[in-house]
């Protein structure tokens, strides 16, 4: 290859950057030096068929030569690449929405025109995972005012595909999360699509908690469908069980979930957004949110509650749909699993109406459908509690949900995972505290989601009366490495449960 030339053969290096596209090449390439890339250069990569923008890794090694491109395996994937494939490379283009974001951390309010630019820019995968940090720390805590809330949701339906269900009522719900193990939508959505309302569910995988309801769905069946796929079973059975971003409905929220995970950062604005974007995407008229409220929880107080609840409704509003908000105990976990299978594994037993199903999973979920029901005008006022467990009682949901599961792609039994290890009590006393944050870390750092038997299983509630040496929660890992990095964790955090002596 002469030296002169300003293309390079493209090799896939099997590298996992987390969805980012990354571009690698040898510090003393010809194309290097004549486009006068450096280090996190964004970059256009260019084939005969598609193009791309990555960000540069520089590389001082021998794992490529002079002639190659090294491309991670989700550049890899966007480009269609095949090896040896031949691409040019030039600088990519300045976006200039970061300019809005720049306003943004100095203050200045977005509109619908730089809500729109932002949006679309990371639509078009314009943005570095630096900027998309930006971005997502401009919009931190209660930095969006209301409209810049609107402003982003309507971007956010506006870059991606939209269900249309026939002019017929469409439901959905959501929580906003903070709680451990809760994992009502799979029950609710069973429950009320055998009671005949339509359910297009789509939901997220995790941000910050040890599981999202598609990873625990994810568990059983399929999650990710096609746009047609999803359509076809919603058709045929008024509900699906789908993750979000498989079907591109409000496709930049998946690739801002993404950082969110890495920064620990769920700001209040972009969840309003993140939910109803996707509600609205989905054709949904009527949305059901949960808003748990705990000291340990995402929503700590009444207030924040309130105001999250206005938030909620004024953007539904602003964008053509109903939004119903609810408030709820969020001061422990719910259910006994803490990650995906061992969520799975509870929310079968509720279906399957096991002697040992959680009673709270079960409750909540019966009081969330119920009131669908009631909204649906499928049960008079005070009535949807009774039509919820009749049906969950009779079997109906569980077939409902089987059905959704094969139509998907078929039903697959959770299984535990290879390691466990159970906390014991150290004193007698009863149950006064259970930190819901360090619960939900114990079980990320033990591997969940990504390893989805992995996670912490409960054995109390607040309350309850143990004695010495009673399981407190058994912690669950699939190698003994990530077991052992939790239980030093643990070691160094030992109250994640409290224990009060009792006095008569």
């Amino acid at each position: 290859m002469d030296s002169t030339s300003d293309f390079l053969h493209l090799h896939r290096l099997g590298v996992d950057t987390h969805q980012e596209p990354v571009v690698y090449m040898r510090r003393d390439c010809h194309v290097c030096h004549a486009e006068g890339f450096n280090a996190q250069s964004r970059i256009k990569i260019m084939t005969d068929h598609h193009s791309i923008i990555a960000t540069l890794n520089i590389v001082d090694s021998e794992i490529i030569s002079h002639q190659q491109a090294g491309l991670s395996e989700t550049a890899w994937r966007l480009l269609h690449a095949q090896e040896g494939e031949v691409a040019t490379f030039g600088h990519a283009k300045p976006v200039e929405s970061t300019a809005f974001v720049r306003g943004k951390l100095f203050g200045k309010l977005l509109s619908d025109e730089s809500a729109y630019s932002i949006v679309q820019d990371i639509r078009e995968g314009r943005y570095s995972d630096i900027q998309l940090a930006a971005y997502i720390t401009a919009c931190a805590g209660q930095g969006l005012n209301v409209n810049e809330v609107i402003a982003i949701t309507k971007a956010m339906v506006a870059t991606g595909k939209r269900f249309q269900w026939s002019g017929q009522e469409v439901f959905d719900k959501h929580c906003v999360g903070g709680l451990p193990g809760y994992r009502t939508t799979p029950i609710v959505v069973a429950i009320a699509s055998a009671c005949g309302l339509i359910m297009p569910k789509t939901s997220s995988r995790a941000i910050t908690s040890p599981a999202g309801t598609a990873d625990t769905m994810e568990v059983m069946t399929p999650v990710t469908l096609s746009f047609e796929h999803m359509r076809e079973v919603v058709e045929q059975h008024g509900a699906c069980l789908a993750w979000g971003g498989s079907v591109n409905l409000s496709p930049t929220d998946d690739v801002v979930i993404r950082v969110e995970r890495a920064l620990d950062i769920d700001s209040e604005g972009q969840l309003v957004a993140s939910v109803l974007s996707k509600k609205i995407a989905a054709g949904a008229t009527q949305v059901l949110i949960d808003i748990p409220i705990g000291p340990t929880a995402k929503i700590r107080t009444q207030e924040a509650a309130a105001h999250l609840q206005k938030l909620m409704v004024a953007t539904g509003e602003a964008l053509g749909i109903k939004v119903h908000a609810i408030t709820s105990d969020g001061t422990q976990p719910v259910g006994r699993g803490i990650g995906p299978v061992l969520e799975a594994r509870d929310v079968l037993t509720v279906l399957r109406c096991e002697p040992e199903a959680p009673t709270d999973l079960a409750e909540r979920s019966l009081v969330l459908a119920g009131a669908l029901l009631e909204l649906a005008h499928k049960a008079q006022p005070g009535e949807g509690f009774k039509l919820a467990q009749k049906t969950l009682w009779s079997g109906k949901a569980l077939d409902k949900f089987m059905a959704i599961c094969e139509s998907q792609g078929g039903f697959t039994e959770p299984e535990l995972a290879a390691q466990q290890h159970t906390i014991t009590a150290s004193q007698h006393g009863i149950i006064s505290y259970i930190d819901n944050r360090f619960i939900a870390r114990l079980a990320r750092l033990a591997g969940a989601p990504e390893v989805k038997a992995a996670g912490v299983e409960m054995h109390v509630r607040l309350g309850d009366a143990v004695e010495v040496g009673q399981p407190l929660f058994t912690l669950h890992a699939n190698a003994p490495g990530e077991l052992a990095y939790a239980l030093d964790f643990l070691q160094l955090h030992p109250e994640a449960v409290r224990i009060e002596e009792e006095y008569l």
